[in-house]
């Protein structure tokens, strides 16, 4: 009596037999974990050095002429919003200090500006220039101005929101990204090409089954490449993770939804390239516009109005908001729902295209 053919066994053995060939493809291990280290080793001993500081101006205070160059000052990101709104900004770590103005007839002006006890030569900068603005506004009156502004400086104690805190779940989206698009394509084009597709339907085991153990030893992969990212900016450059061990599941969790996401248009490029030279350029119309503009190097508020547009439009951006919100202000999956449901209707726009492009011979 003949034995049954174990469809996971089979599945078993494609996934020891990926995740090898992997393990020695020098692409593979560049992509998911060499070029993110070198970032992330680049950016940590760079330090803390920020391009723009960004602080808050209650609503109340946003007519006050006094802060008026703050606006146009090209080393500062001022938001407006509600005094509780920026306070709330201000403790997740969003904003570096805030800047209250009240003015009362008959009374001095008064400023406070509350910034952390890590950033208290930032309250003395802006006091000077709100002081230097001042002057400027009434030259004749500089000593009656001199008594009436009142600058006070409210140093409190709140998380310290780093550099390394900004690029390492971009790096890591930059490995997620890279690793699943290239990867895919690359990987079953080769497949098809070399006619390992057309061997397997000699055998019973099934195409999903080979489509999945595809995806789960990518993912193996890629979560322990991730694993070591994370520990690495945490142990070597203090990465914040501020719930421990909970938020390092957390970043897990979205950045496996990422991967699987990200691999169908991966399917998608393996489907439509004609030669592996066609490959490079396709993924890169994905792949680079995501590099330059969902926040992996810097902020997306610091791009032109119509980019921010843009950047709103790409799934990186997305994952990338996600992880910086579990790591430094310790959200949960349900808190970050949003962001996970925009991903996943990328994925099933991504799969519902692969599904009418993706060529098994």
């Amino acid at each position: 009596m003949s034995q049954k053919y174990s469809q996971f066994s089979a599945f078993l053995a494609l996934v020891k037999a990926s995740v090898r060939s992997m393990l020695k493809s020098p692409s593979a291990v560049i992509f998911s974990i060499a070029f993110p280290l070198v970032f992330i080793l680049v950016f940590g001993f760079i330090g803390d050095r920020q391009m723009k500081v960004a602080v808050g101006v209650p609503t109340h205070s946003v007519d006050n002429p006094l802060v008026f160059p703050l606006f146009t000052d090209p080393s500062i990101q001022v938001y407006n919003d509600s005094l509780s709104t920026l306070q709330r900004m201000f403790e997740e770590g969003q904003i570096q200090a805030i800047i209250d103005l009240k003015s009362e007839r008959q009374q001095p002006e008064q400023v406070t500006i509350t910034a952390s006890t890590q950033n208290k030569n930032l309250a003395h900068q802006i006091g000077t220039i709100l002081k230097s603005q001042a002057l400027k506004a009434n030259p004749e009156l500089e000593q009656a101005l001199a008594q009436k502004l009142q600058i006070h400086d409210n140093l409190i104690q709140s998380k310290e929101f780093k550099l390394i805190d900004f690029i390492l779940p971009g790096q890591l989206g930059f490995s997620l990204l890279a690793a699943s698009v290239f990867g895919t394509a690359f990987t079953f084009f080769h497949m098809r090409q070399m006619l390992v597709l057309k061997r397997f339907f000699a055998t019973p085991i099934r195409k999903s089954i080979i489509l999945l153990s595809e995806g789960t030893a990518r993912l193996l992969f890629q979560m322990i490449g991730a694993l070591l990212i994370i520990l690495i900016g945490r142990y070597f450059f203090d990465y914040t993770l501020i719930r421990g061990g909970i938020t390092v599941v957390n970043m897990l969790i979205v950045s496996a939804l990422a991967l699987l996401v990200f691999m169908s248009f991966g399917f998608i490029i393996s489907g439509i390239a004609k030669s592996d030279s066609i490959i490079p350029p396709l993924a890169n119309i994905f792949t680079l516009p995501q590099f330059l503009l969902a926040g992996t190097f810097f902020s997306v508020d610091a791009l032109p109005g119509w980019l921010q547009i843009l950047a709103k439009l790409m799934p990186l951006t997305y994952f990338n908001n996600a992880l910086r919100a579990i790591a430094f202000e310790g959200a949960s999956i349900w808190d970050v729902r949003t962001e996970l449901l925009i991903l996943i209707l990328w994925g099933i726009i991504g799969y519902a295209a692969a599904a009418k492009l993706f060529k098994w011979e």
